[in-house]
């Protein structure tokens, strides 16, 4: 499955959860999507749960189901925790920091903002949004009047999200470094992962 460029809404809806950034229609049909309007939940099957729950997280990511699949095959061969390790991966993709240090306002508007060659990794212009940072490395907006202007305006529009501790913000110089990898508590905790683990393990 190609990466979702459809309406935010129903997806927010179908999960009962703001996956992308709520709207007033979600705020007004928090319920399914559906033109019989609220209705009784069925019982799922585990199957359906699992499933669910990995469709979930891959849409917070906004990454394809080959990205997905491939990167909790990376999670199964690193020692460790698989769930937690996953979990980690994704937090540490660079479109995923960016969201998380507030140079953008979403994943989606990282995954741009890195595209469109924006940001430097430890002095070098890296325009990968998978790439994954390590512990030590910097990173910052590009010397440009449109790379900072970008940056500058998401920043005032996230000033009530808070930096994780395991990243260190310079919002002056929009700078950052990595101080550590995130520990489990500072991942995505709204997700089961235990759940994809054994949906992946069927």
């Amino acid at each position: 499955m190609s990466r979702y460029t459809g309406p935010t809404t129903r997806i927010n809806r179908r999960f009962g959860q703001a996956i992308f950034a709520p709207t007033k229609a979600f705020e007004r049909k928090p319920h399914p999507p559906g033109q019989h309007g609220p209705r009784l939940r069925r019982k799922y099957s585990e199957y359906a749960i699992g499933l669910n729950e990995k469709q979930k997280l891959r849409f917070m990511y906004g990454i394809t189901e080959k990205q997905f699949r491939l990167t909790f095959e990376k999670a199964k061969s690193v020692r460790g925790v698989t769930g937690e390790v996953f979990l980690q991966i994704l937090e540490t993709r660079l479109d995923s920091v960016i969201y998380r240090l507030g140079f953008a306002k979403s994943r989606a508007g990282a995954r741009q903002l890195v595209g469109h060659g924006h940001i430097c990794v430890n002095g070098q212009k890296t325009d990968i949004a998978s790439f994954i940072v390590k512990e030590g490395d910097e990173i910052e907006v590009r010397e440009r009047t449109s790379s900072r202007q970008l940056a500058t305006r998401s920043m005032e529009e996230s000033q009530g999200r808070t930096v994780p501790e395991w990243l260190t913000l310079n919002a002056d110089a929009l700078k950052a470094t990595i101080n550590r990898l995130p520990s489990t508590e500072e991942t995505e905790n709204s997700i089961n992962v235990q759940l994809i683990v054994e949906f992946y393990s069927r």
